[in-house]
């Protein structure tokens, strides 16, 4: 976690409303690069798609995103911070944005400094972040684990091992241990309140929904290219899963770009040969980048009116 300091450009986005937009700004620019950067490609694969199926496809990814900010809010005010819905949208969707930007530390930094408006300290928000990503990928895992071949399995162990080490870290007493070491290490306060097995369990139901209807996308694109029917959805679905989480631990890419689009196209190797598979990646790509647009517009312009927040002191 980055600490903020008043000498440095991160600890000026506290303070300089110009900076906030300049980042958000460069943020949209880096979108908006990496859409137009393959167009050809990009426009090649889109036209051989209907139009009903790429609008089902959206939807469902919308949908999911959706049902992971509900995660995400309930993890923050489980740990302290309760959040307004439309707050916590533009908080997680605005905020995120900055994962476009290379570099690890911006989309933190952005959601931290925006929750901090509402009156959210920065450590709940770095631990419900973390803890989020966290879920979010044993779900991922456990979905792909429960979906693909056993060829495809056999591959993908090491990834799948993972599993336990991560149900082991989200246990309440580890996950404490484990954020307040991080946050020791930050030079923050540690938590001043433990999430209970409760509030992680419904988390982690809630993110598992939103991994289901992330399938339903690559389900649909997957039928545009060819004949199949509900026994695809299980492949779609793990495929996506095993393909997220793939590129999510490659932490050098920004947003895994290139690296989930390969992992999918192996994924998908039981059911589409490899330029088909490629055409459903790169789309999936495409509407994953203009659903995280619309919801971060969406969370800009329901939370205009919500007046600012003093926030809890949070002495480093």
């Amino acid at each position: 976690m980055p600490r903020l300091s008043p000498g440095l450009p991160l600890g000026r986005l506290r303070s300089s409303p110009l900076l906030r937009v300049l980042l958000a700004l460069l943020a949209l620019g880096f979108l908006v690069f990496g859409l137009g950067r393959n167009w050809q490609q990009t426009s090649a694969a889109l036209a051989q798609l209907s139009w009903w199926s790429l609008g089902v496809a959206f939807l469902s990814v919308l949908a999911g995103l959706g049902l992971m900010l509900v995660a995400w809010r309930d993890i923050l005010a489980g740990l302290g911070s309760p959040l307004p819905l439309r707050v916590a949208a533009r908080v997680l969707f605005v905020g995120q944005l900055g994962k476009y930007i290379p570099g690890s530390v911006w989309a933190f930094a952005a959601m931290i400094e925006l929750a901090r408006d509402h009156g959210a300290p920065p450590r709940r928000t770095f631990s419900a972040t973390a803890l989020g990503l966290v879920t979010s990928l044993g779900c991922a895992l456990a979905l792909a684990a429960a979906t693909l071949s056993g060829e495809l399995a056999r591959q993908a162990w090491y990834l799948l091992a993972l599993i336990p080490l991560i149900l082991v870290g989200l246990h309440p007493r580890m996950m404490t241990w484990g954020l307040n070491l991080a946050l020791r290490i930050a030079g923050k306060e540690p938590l001043d309140r433990v999430l209970s097995g409760t509030d992680m369990a419904r988390a982690a139901a809630w993110t598992m929904a939103g991994w289901l209807v992330y399938g339903v996308h690559l389900w649909v694109l997957v039928g545009g290219l060819r004949p199949g029917g509900p026994s695809l959805y299980a492949v779609a679905a793990g495929a996506y899963a095993l393909a997220w989480a793939t590129g999510i631990l490659t932490v050098v890419v920004p947003a895994g770009i290139g690296v989930r689009e390969g992992a999918m196209v192996i994924a998908l190797a039981p059911v589409l040969d490899a330029p088909r598979a490629l055409v459903v990646a790169v789309v999936s790509r495409v509407l994953f980048t203009l659903a995280d647009a619309a919801w971060a517009g969406v969370g800009f312009l329901v939370a205009r009116t919500v007046p600012a927040r003093v926030p809890e002191p949070d002495p480093a």
